[in-house]
């Protein structure tokens, strides 16, 4: 198996990108595989790595149809939707509570 190519944090060359940065191009990695990796030293846990492709490797992201939007829709609405009251909260429910915050507050 052959090593990918390992460079410090802001020090990897022109022509790579990471998945953030292709969807900022409207780009997305359409299956290629990686090209290298860029490393960030964290004091704690030890390196934080994102992975980088190639731009020029890149396809352009697939639209958006009315079936996919439908999808994002309802998997947000079902998000925001709190299993207690089933209310709209207007925000995600974080899993953390696992309701809206006001059942958490009236439950505690």
């Amino acid at each position: 198996m052959a090593t990918i190519p390992a460079y410090r944090w802001r020090l990897a060359p022109d022509g790579l990108a990471t998945r953030r940065q292709l969807r900022a191009l409207g780009l997305r990695p359409g299956g290629q595989d990686v090209a290298a990796e860029l490393q960030r030293p964290r004091r704690r846990r030890g390196p934080l790595v994102a992975y980088l492709y190639r731009i020029d490797q890149a396809k352009p992201v697939r639209p958006m149809t009315p079936a996919r939007r439908a999808a994002l829709d309802a998997a947000m609405r079902a998000r925001r939707t709190c299993p207690n009251c089933r209310r709209d909260a207007g925000y995600c429910i974080p899993r953390s509570l696992g309701m809206c915050v006001p059942c958490s507050d009236a439950s505690s």
